[in-house]
């Protein structure tokens, strides 16, 4: 299950960490963030131990949105060694999703 990311836990879960980090910012109230929660699921029951799958809710954390400057949801964030290293907006195919973050992998 992916991991709740909040403006209290960001820093030390998805920007402390040696692995790769997907982050999906979203809301409840986007229909395109409700077609992707799930492919967001998926992978982290897929890359449990290799990567870190975090969701990180627009409304109840705006510090850490705007601090990526996340205007538009869903955008899901690649984030390697404390940086972020890729970025999709916009609904996506799960494949799409993961091969971004396969090429974290690499």
């Amino acid at each position: 299950m992916a991991i709740e990311l909040t403006d209290a836990n960001f820093e030390d879960l998805a920007l402390k960490t040696d692995k790769p980090v997907l982050v999906d910012f979203w809301a409840e109230w986007c229909g395109p963030c409700r077609m992707v929660g799930p492919l967001v699921e998926e992978l982290s029951n897929e890359y449990e131990g290799k990567a870190v799958i975090g969701k990180v809710n627009v409304d109840h954390n705006p510090n850490i949105s705007a601090k990526y400057g996340i205007r538009s949801i869903p955008t899901i964030l690649f984030i390697k060694d404390g940086e972020v290293v890729d970025k999709h907006v916009g609904a996506a195919p799960k494949n799409v999703l993961s091969d971004k973050l396969e090429a974290q992998l690499a």
